[in-house]
């Protein structure tokens, strides 16, 4: 994909008095998540996220840097700053809330909802945001976990632990599920590695071999790599029977 070929409309007022595209948009959603993900925001990591050249890259970051809507040291990393931060909120909520409704309402399959919100999520207006909120009862996460950011910009907690860090024998649920492929969320659906599933690390192979686990019940066995994709909630540390612990916090409800 070079240059947002077919950017939409833009829709919302820029902070230097411009108008900010789609695609700007899909930039600062973009450098959002790799900077929730804890990895320092590069032109080049840009690049990689969004299928674009790097000179496009750079010289979409120096427009968003003349907006005040990031703010770029070249060889030090692009971070957002108050006015960018907001309308990547903004889009991540769009975006989540469309997967939920897609989910929820129409039936999608998880694997699915991703890649036809990112088609949706620059469309909703301030009425049919309030409006799916409202019918799904004002949820805090996506079908895959991820926390909705609310309106005001406030974005719910969530664990930082993956399934790969998770103690043997320690009982967890499930809180969130990457949902950058579709094709794992598809496998890891059919094992019942979704939020809100109980689980035990029964046993972890060598050299980074494969985790055998517990998942309601059932024994499977996980590669290390899978298991880095999922973060859980501890239910109780050094569970003995090495069953999960029967109380779930129930926050993935929806």
């Amino acid at each position: 994909m070079e240059e947002h070929a077919g950017t939409h409309s833009a829709t919302t007022p820029g902070a230097a008095g411009t108008t900010i595209t789609s695609a700007m948009e899909d930039y600062l959603k973009a450098i959002y998540k790799i900077d929730q993900s804890g990895a320092t925001v590069t032109t080049q990591r840009l690049a990689e996220v969004l299928g674009l050249s790097a000179p496009s890259v750079t010289n979409m970051v120096k427009r968003l840097h003349e907006y005040h809507l990031v703010s770029h040291t070249p060889y030090q990393g692009v971070t957002l700053t108050e006015a960018g931060e907001k309308v990547a909120l903004e889009v991540v909520r769009h975006h989540r809330l469309l997967e939920l409704y897609l989910a929820t309402a129409l039936g999608f399959p998880w694997d699915e909802v991703h890649d036809e919100a990112e088609k949706l999520e620059h469309y909703v207006s301030d009425e049919l945001e309030r409006r799916m909120e409202q019918a799904l009862g004002y949820p805090q996460f996506d079908p895959h976990g991820d926390p909705i950011p609310t309106r005001e910009g406030a974005v719910p907690a969530t664990s930082d632990m993956t399934l790969a860090e998770l103690p043997v024998r320690t009982g967890a649920t499930v809180s969130r599920v990457s949902d950058s492929d579709a094709a794992l969320l598809r496998y890891l659906g059919d094992l019942g590695l979704v939020p809100g599933a109980g689980i035990v690390v029964v046993e972890r192979m060598p050299f980074e071999g494969p985790i055998r686990l517990r998942i309601e019940q059932r024994e499977q066995l996980l590669g290390v790599s899978a298991a880095r994709s999922i973060h859980v909630h501890v239910d109780r540390p050094n569970t003995s029977s090495g069953e999960p612990a029967q109380e779930r916090n129930g926050e993935h409800g929806g």
